[in-house]
């Protein structure tokens, strides 16, 4: 898959089959549109095209309206975001800046400058709420009409749903916001996941748990930087890391702005791996590349007074992990003995 910003590259194709959209989350509904998008797109011998937006248009609107709070907490980050239309099939992905130009410019003047000059668009498919240009102005029948009138195609994808209930960007939000990720997984069609490079932290977490427990490494943590103001999940997690070896490593994770021992109001999945594996030495993680499974929530980010209290209750939440942990392969040994 190839990725370009903005539509002035001469590495774009010629002409694709498109659609258009933030696709934060890529769920079900997004892939079932891929899916179609690809397969119109084979069909025309073109490769298949998703314009998205960075920021997020409400991102843009909120900032500029001075209330930054009213912008949608994102579900991923937008290396996520690319990964999941990459496996989805997609040819290239154009990532479009929403600002004050795009953001004036009128309907007809990005079907004109950007879907047919910029992308020489076959094919445009958009969901069934699809609006575009100033103030919203532009919809499906008026992009339609133009391209009944220039010479492309347009279709319409209407809302999907999963057990009566639609799926959505929204919906996803919902079920991150209330800790439901059985939820959050059937929407997505996968369990929810961030990923990213392992960076250097502060390295509080090893005096906190060699504080606790007398080891040198204590609670060690790899750290991942979630690049936007507002995360749709937050709090403590069970999760699963893959990358660092062959089979996934199970741990506890804290994702949000750490209140106990920072106010800078960065947002941070910090993951503590239950079994360190000892092939990776006391530094093997820094630097690679990481996905970390969000499995089961147990309990929201909280402030606490002290380090005393915080290392204790880091301490209750590995408990808690290897707790569930241990329910669920007893849960997996027992379906196994029931299909027997």
């Amino acid at each position: 898959m190839r990725v370009f910003r903005g539509i002035h590259h001469p590495g774009l194709a010629p002409a694709c089959a498109l659609t258009i959209g933030n696709f934060d989350g890529v769920h079900r509904g997004h892939q079932a549109m891929l899916a179609l998008l690809n397969n119109e797109a084979r069909h025309r011998g073109l490769p298949s095209c998703v314009m998205t937006f960075e920021p997020h248009p409400r991102d843009f609107f909120a900032a500029r309206a001075g209330q930054p709070d009213k912008a949608p907490a994102r579900i991923a980050t937008l290396r996520d975001k690319l990964g999941e239309l990459e496996r989805c099939g997609v040819d290239q992905v154009v990532l479009m800046r929403f600002d004050e130009h795009l953001a004036a410019q009128s309907p007809q003047a990005f079907i004109d400058e950007v879907l047919q000059r910029g992308l020489g668009a076959r094919y445009v498919l958009v969901g069934d709420d699809f609006r575009f240009g100033a103030r919203r102005a532009g919809d499906y029948a008026m992009l339609d009409r133009a391209g009944s009138a220039s010479g492309f195609d347009v279709a319409r994808m209407m809302s999907y749903e999963v057990h009566g209930l639609r799926v959505s960007s929204s919906a996803v939000r919902e079920a991150l916001a209330r800790g439901d990720m059985t939820a959050t997984a059937a929407l997505l069609g996968r369990p929810y996941s961030i990923s990213g490079h392992v960076t250097h932290g502060r390295k509080l977490g090893r005096g906190l748990g060699a504080s606790a427990t007398g080891a040198d490494d204590g609670f060690r943590t790899l750290n991942l930087r979630f690049a936007h103001r507002r995360s749709a999940a937050a709090g403590i997690y069970v999760v699963r890391v893959h990358g660092l070896t062959a089979q996934p490593l199970d741990g506890v994770a804290s994702l949000g702005v750490r209140p106990t021992v920072e106010d800078a109001g960065r947002i941070l999945l910090e993951t503590h791996v239950l079994d360190w594996p000892a092939e990776l030495g006391r530094e093997g993680g820094y630097g690679k590349l990481v996905r970390v499974e969000l499995l089961h929530k147990l309990r929201d980010e909280a402030r606490y007074d002290g380090l005393d209290a915080l290392t204790a209750a880091i301490r209750q939440d590995v408990v808690n992990a290897r707790l569930w942990f241990d329910g669920h392969a007893a849960e997996r040994r027992q379906t196994t003995r029931d299909r027997i």
